[in-house]
């Protein structure tokens, strides 16, 4: 009994982080999509706070409130092939964890510019 419920413990800690979104994959997806028309990531992901961040981004949304942005902006009419794309919706956790992790508020600076 106490060896399966290691187990079972074990392979949780393993699998639960492979699940959750992840800051480095938001910096990727920032440098590969956004960079172009943004710059660094460190002026963007500062010129909001985390929870604001946290709106446009979250999990229940998909990240629908900031593609919304720049689906309304004409300035923005490179981006709207990939904001209306699964890509986006799919990578959209990953950009709210870069974006939250330094935001304007976090204290944190990013290494990506």
């Amino acid at each position: 009994m106490k060896f399966s419920l290691a187990l079972i413990f074990t392979f949780s800690l393993l699998f639960i982080p492979v699940l959750e979104a992840a800051v480095y994959k938001g910096q990727k997806a920032y440098v590969k999509k956004c960079r172009k028309c943004h710059g660094g990531g460190q002026k963007v992901a500062a010129s909001k706070r985390m929870k604001e961040w946290k709106k446009l981004l979250n999990r229940k949304n998909k990240g629908i409130k900031l593609a919304k942005l720049h689906l309304e902006s004409k300035k923005a009419k490179k981006s709207w092939k990939y904001f209306n794309s699964k890509k986006y919706r799919k990578r959209a956790r990953h950009l709210k964890d870069f974006m939250v992790e330094y935001a304007k508020d976090s204290g944190n600076v990013p290494a990506c510019n």
